[in-house]
């Protein structure tokens, strides 16, 4: 199994985040060619700022594992990670990180910085990116585009 076929799983977990009016983003943690952990966006559903896909994600993970090291995993999120969640997976010692769309905003992983490159840090992470860019940036711009459009007519 390939990138495509492991953010394809991470693109159907965005799918639950929009299914529950939250922000489209999803996550799967892979070892062994398994998924380990998986998480949506569930911000506003918690309450919680940290409840993003990926600590949703690494959470289940390290409790598959028995251990907060992920060493040997790849994680693949739909949109970059932003710097939380990318000190996370540094912390975590994720493998790889795959995702999406890029992050104007946010993007901690390699648009406003490079957390999981950064060699001040005690690991690295590989980082490959735009595995379904488009899908995965379309989803979050209809999400927005809806959203908008909703708080005009209210």
């Amino acid at each position: 199994m390939d990138d495509a076929f492991w953010m394809n799983r991470a693109i159907i977990e965005a799918q639950n985040a929009l299914d529950e009016d939250e922000v489209p983003v999803g996550c799967v943690i892979v070892h062994n060619n398994r998924i380990i952990g998986r998480g949506y966006n569930q911000i506003e559903s918690l309450q919680d700022p940290t409840a993003h896909a990926e600590i949703i994600a690494i959470t289940a993970a390290a409790e598959h594992l028995g251990s907060r090291r992920l060493e040997g995993c790849a994680l693949y999120v739909t949109l970059e990670p932003c710097v939380m969640c990318c000190g996370a997976m540094v912390l975590a010692r994720i493998d790889r990180l795959v995702f999406g769309a890029r992050d104007p905003k946010a993007g901690a992983a390699l648009t406003l910085y490079n957390i999981p490159a950064d060699t001040r840090l005690n690991h690295r992470i590989e980082i490959v990116e735009g595995i379904y860019a488009d899908e995965c940036g379309n989803m979050l711009s209809e999400f927005f585009r809806r959203l908008r459009t909703n708080k005009t007519v209210n």
